[in-house]
């Protein structure tokens, strides 16, 4: 995998594919919610300029065939409702780590089980990896909820791992291998 490439995925209930600058509206909907962002490395967006930026990361990451999130759309209206997808590629040691987030009135209907069972299999059957994770903060029970419905394995906690939003974090680790996988799917 000399380049990292973002075909489009589907699943039950979603499509997912790149994001483009459209979106920006829809992304700032869910991205300004504190609750939504609570959990995760970014601040909340406050302006639809800070979705914007956002974009226009990703659009630079998907120019540069960079791991990056996909859009995750509902089937029914088209509606960007969060994102999932590389963190980063280590393709040395072919391990992947996932990140995603949704919007606060998609929580509990299993939308992000759905994209994150999705990632995994791309991750597994065409990028070639042994190995994909997931971190969460300690107390993100949700997002930990979601790492076991797919399968993932709890690892440890990793403790102050990472500096985000003014202070140092405990993280959960969560991963599952490829043989993992394959026995199950």
């Amino acid at each position: 995998m000399e380049k990292f490439y973002q075909p489009v995925l589907e699943t039950p209930r979603l499509i997912l594919k790149k994001i483009s600058l459209e979106d920006a509206e829809d992304m700032f909907e869910y991205a300004r919610d504190p609750e939504v962002t609570k959990y995760v490395s970014w601040e909340y967006h406050k302006s639809i300029e800070d979705s914007v930026k956002f974009i226009n990361l990703l659009l630079s990451k998907y120019a540069n065939s960079e791991p990056s999130d996909w859009g995750l759309y509902l089937k029914e209206n088209g509606k960007l409702i969060g994102t999932c997808g590389y963190v980063f590629i280590d393709e040395k040691n072919m391990t992947g780590e996932i990140g995603y987030v949704l919007g606060k009135k998609y929580w509990n209907k299993g939308l992000m089980t759905e994209a994150v069972k999705k990632v995994i299999e791309f991750g597994f059957k065409k990028l070639n990896l042994n190995r994909i994770q997931a971190r969460c903060k300690v107390e993100n029970i949700p997002s930990e909820r979601v790492m076991q419905k797919v399968g993932m394995k709890f690892e440890g906690i990793l403790r102050e791992t990472v500096f985000i939003k003014g202070r140092f974090w405990d993280m959960k680790m969560y991963s599952i291998l490829k043989r993992e996988y394959e026995l199950n799917n």
